[in-house]
């Protein structure tokens, strides 16, 4: 039987030039791209012209296709023979469900690999000026879903305290609440703390504050965002690089079609 294979490939978070070579590779010689919400469009240029392109995009109250659909999908485009390329922002393994898509694959016996991305677990802090280590402030981060599936929030009071600095995924909606939620678990309220949405792309919007400021609320981002609370982000002001009005360089020729 004629088997193609299936390519989990990491989009980055946000500005498409900061897509792997390898995840380009791939993309050039692509026969079908199955694409999420947050994958950047521009990225699908790369793939060849006649390639199908599949929405798979997920929002509050719009789902384009269920997980379900999407492994089915998958597993039957690579029985094909097909090329597959399933492009995922951020990285597939981190809060991707690449994982389940993976099993799905194996189980089905299509084979795959894997292309690891730049997660905003790391890239929307240092689009922010902030280091999510630095010596004599901290020695260890965590990252963490502030929501679980369906919406639900996630328990914050065994993970406040798990490291010195820690970044919070898709926090936009209950900034506020996981806020306070930190407080309760026992992060000092003075401890300094941004939000960063639409990391690394020309609508990048940066709050810095503490966590009391961020908990008292009125401060209104659109997702994706990013939190990050700890003593490292007192060096934002210094440190910001990033200027998001400037226009995006074009992708280079290498990686065009």
């Amino acid at each position: 039987m004629v088997t193609g294979v299936v390519y989990l490939v990491g989009a980055g978070p946000g500005d498409p030039r900061l897509l792997t070579l390898r995840g380009a590779e791939v993309l050039q010689r692509a026969d079908v791209v199955v694409y999420d919400r947050l994958a950047p469009a521009a990225l699908l240029d790369l793939a060849p012209r006649g390639a199908e392109r599949v929405d798979a995009g997920k929002a509050r109250g719009r789902v384009a296709l269920s997980q379900e659909e999407i492994n089915r999908l998958l597993v039957d485009r690579g029985r094909r023979g097909l090329t597959v390329v399933r492009l995922k922002g951020g990285d597939p393994f981190v809060f991707g469900r690449g994982g389940e898509e993976a099993l799905a694959l194996a189980e089905a016996g299509v084979p795959f690999e894997v292309v690891p991305g730049v997660s905003a677990a790391v890239a929307a802090p240092a689009y922010a000026g902030i280091p999510v280590t630095h010596r004599g402030l901290a020695a260890s981060y965590a990252v963490i879903s502030a929501t679980l599936a369906g919406g639900a929030p996630a328990d914050l009071a065994g993970t406040a305290a798990a490291a010195d600095t820690l970044v919070l995924l898709m926090a936009a909606e209950r900034l506020a609440e996981v806020c306070t939620q930190l407080i309760a678990a026992g992060r000092p309220a003075g401890e300094p703390a941004a939000v960063i949405a639409s990391a690394s792309t020309g609508a990048q919007q940066v709050v810095t504050g503490t966590l009391a400021e961020l908990a008292a609320g009125g401060i209104e981002v659109d997702p994706p965002a990013t939190l990050v609370t700890g003593p490292p982000v007192a060096l934002a002001g210094s440190l910001a690089w990033y200027a998001p009005g400037e226009p995006a360089s074009p992708l280079p020729a290498a990686t065009r079609t």
